[in-house]
């Protein structure tokens, strides 16, 4: 199984090919556009990240020991930036996901480049999955 750090290099290098942050916001648009849909049913006020200016749904499972998450956004930077967390978190052992260090986001230069709203979107986006992944480590213990 690839690990979560694994995953996060891999996009830090893939970063490091766009010279400029237009390009990066051009890549991060087309991460969310490529983010496969979510069911409808999972776009309901249960599953929308509060703490996000646009609107974000997270949908999480436990499934054969891995959390496997879906999600969408209403706004193209936002569906962007959950697509690389779901891509980093979807299919990692809910311990992993609730321990995981996410600096890579600072090594693209996400935490320069985005708006004040959009970090605390993000930073919510972070702990509803983090949130969801403790709820299955401790299930799975009981």
């Amino acid at each position: 199984m690839e690990t979560i750090a694994r995953r996060a290099d891999e996009i830090v290098d893939e970063f490091a090919f766009f010279e400029d942050w237009m390009e990066k916001y051009e890549h991060l648009i087309e991460l969310g556009r490529a983010l496969p849909l979510i069911e409808d049913r999972y776009k309901t006020e249960e599953y929308r990240v509060h703490g996000c200016q646009a609107q974000v749904w997270l949908h999480a499972e436990h499934d054969g020991g891995v959390v496997r998450y879906r999600a969408d956004s209403d706004a193209l930077i936002t569906k962007g930036l959950i697509a690389l967390l779901v891509r980093v978190f979807s299919g990692q052992p809910p311990e992993a996901v609730a321990a995981a260090r996410l600096d890579f986001l600072g090594r693209i230069g996400l935490d320069e480049h985005l708006s004040p709203t959009r970090k605390n979107g993000l930073a919510a986006m972070v702990r509803r999955m983090k949130h969801y992944a403790l709820a299955f480590s401790e299930t799975a213990k009981n």
